[in-house]
């Protein structure tokens, strides 16, 4: 552990004093019901408990600065910080797409009004904000997207719809992209926070293919909007758009790489599996070679993965957030955990193979459609394609193909 003197040192002694009176022990090591609120589960009395103390402390997000809420920690305080939390088995109840996408750019484009308006709830963990980006004929060529904003004078009216908005059935806010001016692409566009229980918002769950429904449609049917909720500029929402991408490639890229997503509490490592798949030779070593090798590069390719992702946030703290190098790290992050579930599956062999009914292991049908939702790894948060294009333009410089 670093040393960073007498000061840090004095806010451990802090820190542990407010968790040990604050955490409740009955939670210790259970993480799924401390995250019972994000994983859109029942909360229990203890862990809503444990969300307020946290948020109100601001140590639900302690990177952010006291002014909205948050808990103003330096880098060394914050590491303290998880190093305590990590000793008494609790774990940050407060996350989702507030946190990581929404409340980043909401700091750094929105009114005074605004920031008063939303970060209490996000810094709570009471408010939960979806995503209004994608349309059925809008993906990659998001610009071209046709949900409609009229201006009624003291509202807007919302018409149209979008499609992969994740978490939407039950989120209570959306930030959403709409079309104010048709006569230009880009500079057509403004970013509308919409409330998400308003007459006319409809949403329908998209069952996958592994059984889940994190995406939804959703529906905006004479939606109206308050005038108040414009966030940013008239016509000025492209702008922040990208900025919210940077942080959404950064958070996701930084997940896949770690194994957040996509792996079931019982789904076994890459390791583990392929110990059990293939076994040991008389030396303790996979007795598969190829096996053996491919194994060894992926875990090799994820620590580099997983040190660079740290560099990149401390740097992205200390300065001005993420940069156009988030692409690339969300290109490499699903390459990366596109390669673990394939690994895990092939490893197990028939045990990988399971749907449900007897016969099949809790970690082979967790590794079966952990593989199968980490197809979508290359889609979600912009595509493996486009992100490329992000990374030759912005970050290499080099000019479009003729």
């Amino acid at each position: 552990m670093a040393d960073f003197g007498a000061d840090i040192e004095t806010f451990r002694a802090e820190a542990r004093e407010w968790l040990e009176a604050n955490f409740p022990k009955s939670l210790a090591d259970k993480p799924m019901a401390q995250l019972a609120k994000l994983q859109a589960q029942p909360e229990s009395p203890e862990a809503k408990a444990w969300r307020l103390a946290l948020g109100a402390k601001g140590w639900g997000t302690p990177h952010w600065p006291t002014s909205i809420g948050g808990g103003g920690l330096s880098r060394p305080e914050i590491a303290v910080l998880q190093e305590e939390m990590t000793r008494i088995g609790a774990r940050n109840p407060i996350g989702g797409m507030g946190v990581s996408m929404f409340g980043p750019t909401l700091l750094e484009y929105g009114s005074e009004a605004l920031k008063k308006e939303h970060f209490p709830g996000i810094v709570m963990g009471e408010v939960w904000w979806c995503q209004g980006y994608s349309e059925p004929g809008a993906g990659s060529d998001l610009a071209g997207l046709q949900t409609r904003a009229e201006d009624k004078g003291d509202h807007w009216l919302v018409n149209g719809s979008k499609i992969w908005t994740s978490g939407a059935q039950y989120a209570d806010r959306c930030y959403c992209l709409v079309r104010t001016d048709t006569s230009k692409k880009h500079e057509g566009i403004s970013f509308l926070l919409i409330d998400m229980k308003a007459p006319g918002v409809e949403v329908r769950p998209i069952l996958l293919i592994n059984g889940t429904s994190p995406f939804c449609e959703t529906f905006f049917t004479d939606v109206k909007v308050p005038k108040d909720q414009l966030f940013g500029p008239l016509n000025g929402g492209w702008t922040i758009a990208k900025r919210l991408l940077q942080h959404e490639r950064d958070g996701i890229g930084a997940s896949l790489g770690s194994g957040n997503i996509g792996a079931g509490s019982a789904m076994p490592t890459v390791l583990d599996a392929a110990k059990a798949g293939a076994g040991l030779d008389a030396d303790g070593r996979l007795s598969d070679p190829d096996l053996r090798r491919r194994v060894t590069e992926h875990l090799m390719e994820n620590r580099a993965f997983q040190l660079t992702v740290r560099r990149q946030q401390d740097e992205a703290r200390s300065g001005n957030g993420p940069s156009n190098l988030a692409a690339a790290m969300k290109y490499a992050g699903a390459k990366i955990a596109q390669d673990r579930n394939e690994l895990v599956v092939e490893s197990l062999g028939m045990q990988g193979l399971g749907w449900e009914g007897p016969g099949f292991e809790a970690g082979g049908l967790a590794a079966m459609r952990s593989m199968l939702r980490s197809k979508a790894n290359s889609i979600e948060g912009g595509s493996s394609e486009i992100n490329l294009n992000v990374v030759s333009k912005r970050v290499l410089g080099l000019p479009d193909p003729k």
